[in-house]
């Protein structure tokens, strides 16, 4: 059986807990740094497993020296862990590392090894949230400006440091999309990858660069199945006893993804007649909007991991003919 190691990580430091040759529980405090990290991975043998919570960017670096020493390396999330203990009373680092450490030694069986992501995915990741925090930042300014007709007097310096700024803005935007570009031009997969996907109408590429990051270029998350649970368009089944109720999608979803999964489904009902008889379908036999919407998503999703299964672009005029016909 592999010795558990839990680790409570922090941005300066992390808590290790583990139960020693002895039989002892043990504990530690390890730097976050390049030098201390790989000291304490040099002290521990090749069949430990190490559980961590994850907590961002805090884990990344032990991960990517973990993976490259060959030892088994787990982040979970602070929900599960959590929820998995039953009731709790206190709290510390040292508290923290050891409950980590437990939950890794029940559920050992059902954890996941972590792997450090791809280099081009984590700048492709890096730039494009920067890009995202630049729209919102456009949005707030373009929004404060759309008042300012309403107002009784306006200051003209205002308006002027308004105008300066959204046009920097716009150019810091579109720099952060050119390098984006170069960077998916600059692997083969990854440009089949997204020319495939923006190949389905009403996927842009906004959308499609979005999927490659959060589902690892279609790799950690490899099924349409798996997409559309992490999203959170695919109903789970909400009964007991006698009590059946409607089934309802997941509230522990990725909420920007399925934004822009919304919207895309918006725009295959409106510009693409199978989808837009399907709304109108739905809608005459009753279903809420925001059901059909996800049903739609849902959808999206399946063709999209079907042509990067098959490599073969999507077809308008593609007709799915009755499998039981020979």
């Amino acid at each position: 059986m592999k010795r558990i190691y839990g680790i409570d990580l922090s941005k300066d430091k992390f808590d290790v807990n583990f139960i020693g040759a002895s039989g002892a529980i043990k504990h530690s405090v390890v730097s976050n740094n390049f030098k201390s990290i790989c000291k304490f991975l040099t002290s521990i043998t090749q069949d430990a497993m190490l559980v961590a919570e994850h907590t961002g960017v805090y884990g990344d670096l032990l991960v990517f020296l973990a993976n490259h020493m060959n030892i088994s390396i787990v982040l979970c999330s602070g929900y599960s862990i959590k929820h998995s203990l039953g009731l709790l009373k206190g709290k510390s680092d040292k508290l923290d590392a050891a409950r980590i450490r437990e939950f890794g030694e029940r559920f050992a069986d059902k954890l996941k090894e972590t792997k450090s992501s791809n280099e081009l995915i984590t700048e492709l990741n890096e730039l494009y949230s920067l890009r995202t925090q630049l729209v919102k930042e456009r949005k707030m300014l373009l929004t404060h400006a759309s008042k300012k007709p309403q107002a009784i007097s306006n200051s003209i310096v205002a308006n002027q440091i308004t105008i300066k700024m959204v046009k920097s803005l716009n150019e810091s935007i579109s720099e952060a999309e050119q390098q984006i570009k170069e960077i998916i031009n600059s692997e083969n997969e990854l440009k089949r990858n997204f020319d495939l996907t923006t190949s389905v109408k009403s996927i842009g590429p906004i959308t499609a660069c979005e999927l490659i990051i959060k589902t690892g270029n279609f790799k950690i998350i490899n099924s349409a199945r798996k997409a559309s649970s992490y999203a959170g368009v695919c109903p789970f089944p909400n009964s007991s006893g006698k009590m059946v109720k409607k089934s309802k999608v997941s509230p522990m979803s990725d909420k920007s993804l399925k934004t822009l999964l919304f919207m895309c489904a918006r725009s295959a009902i409106k510009y693409n007649k199978e989808f837009r008889l399907y709304y109108q379908k739905k809608r005459l036999e009753g279903k809420h909007h925001y059901i059909i919407m996800n049903n739609v998503s849902n959808k999206l999703l399946r063709i999209i991991f079907r042509v990067i299964e098959t490599g073969i672009p999507w077809d308008p005029n593609y007709i799915c003919l009755d499998p039981r016909e020979k």
